[in-house]
């Protein structure tokens, strides 16, 4: 059985994304190299100081990450892990050459990419989202000295750490924000690929929502992609026809057609009132337009920090192989933000934290369990 550690107190910040260029997906190779466990070998390099004041110690220690679908940049869910590995290379007074990505345009990618930053002696190798899991698998089954990350799934393998959020309370909290801010009395959820971690977004949203107001309606699609904005936009655009008047969306560089077909109905309709909810990052830049702000609030979750502590445990206490780390709100690895929230609207919400933290509200994890 997977054993469970909770680590307390992570950050969950959003940090801009630095010009840095990553590899792309190398050529397939039939040979895959092994890389020697280099936990024991860290070099002190000395003590330097980060920006919260604390020191850290400076140690020749390299990671790296594989992106899912939508690539870096994707203002979502690769992006937050970048950021979060870009940090943590500053606070440990780290060049750049100790950081990369390996982008991956679609699941072809994966193994070619674990392959080539094996190839290149990284000291962990984390993948980012549940997509990545087989291949993760497959290629730590034949690299047991190498070191591996795997992001939103968990994985039984010895020299695989699993990162894992309770996503469903955050998302409870972004549905009862929804239930506050509705003028319509009917909201949307607009999720990327159904499975066991978006099901968990619905879950906590409808169960959110319904906390508040069980007459409000809640309409659910799927765009059965991370990629495709233009299929975000095309289901925002019959959820706002049919009277939303709030889509929360948790499908990756998907939202970014929310963004645009609420950024433009607001363009041609300055009265209306239309409101995004964020997710993975604070998306509340994107809600920008010439009247102001649509971003309501965001759900965040704290993959880069994730990465981060993950990296930090290994160089401090040995690499926590064959365990799942599990982010919550207690943790502090998922969130949500103020954002756009009215004074009234943000008391309900802390309200309703307090009571997931206090055990008096049980949040489910799937739609099934509603």
């Amino acid at each position: 059985m997977t054993k469970l550690r909770t680590l307390l107190a992570i950050g969950t910040s959003a940090f801009v994304l630095a010009a840095c260029q990553g590899q792309d997906a190398g050529d397939t190779t039939d040979t895959i190299v092994d890389d020697a466990d280099e936990t024991e070998d860290v070099e002190d390099n000395g003590d330097e100081t980060a920006e919260n004041g604390e020191d850290t110690e400076a140690v020749d220690f390299r990671l790296a990450m594989i992106t899912d679908e939508g690539g870096v940049d994707d203002r979502s869910f690769n992006q937050s892990a970048w950021e979060g590995m870009q940090e943590w290379a500053e606070n440990r007074g780290l060049s750049d050459d100790h950081i990369d990505y390996y982008q991956s345009n679609d699941a072809q990618d994966f193994i070619p990419n674990l392959n080539q930053a094996i190839a290149e002696e990284y000291d962990i190798i984390y993948g980012i989202g549940f997509a990545l899991l087989d291949a993760i698998n497959d290629v730590a089954e034949q690299n047991p000295e190498q070191q591996f990350g795997i992001v939103d799934e968990i994985s039984e393998m010895d020299n695989v750490v699993s990162l894992t959020f309770r996503d469903h309370e955050a998302a409870f909290l972004a549905g009862v924000a929804a239930a506050e801010t509705t003028e319509t009395g009917r909201v949307g959820f607009i999720g990327g690929i159904e499975g066991t971690v978006i099901d968990r977004f619905e879950a906590g949203f409808r169960a959110g929502v319904a906390h508040v107001d069980e007459d409000i309606t809640v309409d659910i699609d799927y765009a059965g992609s991370f990629t495709d904005a233009s299929i975000g936009q095309q289901i925002a655009a019959v959820m706002f026809s049919n009277g939303a008047d709030v889509i929360y969306h948790a499908a990756g560089a998907v939202g970014n057609g929310v963004f645009t077909e609420t950024r433009n109905r607001l363009e041609s309709n300055p009265d209306d009132e239309l409101w995004v909810i964020g997710v993975d990052r604070d998306q509340e830049e994107e809600g920008n337009w010439d009247g102001g702000n649509f971003t309501l609030t965001s759900t965040i979750k704290g993959v880069g920090a994730s990465i981060e502590s993950s990296a930090n445990l290994t160089i401090d206490e040995g690499f926590p192989g064959g365990e799942n780390i599990a982010y919550g709100l207690e943790e502090e690895g998922v969130d949500l933000t103020r954002g756009n929230l009215s004074d009234e609207v943000w008391d309900v919400v802390e309200e309703a934290r307090q009571g997931i933290l206090d055990g008096d509200i049980s949040v489910p994890e799937a739609p099934g369990d509603l």
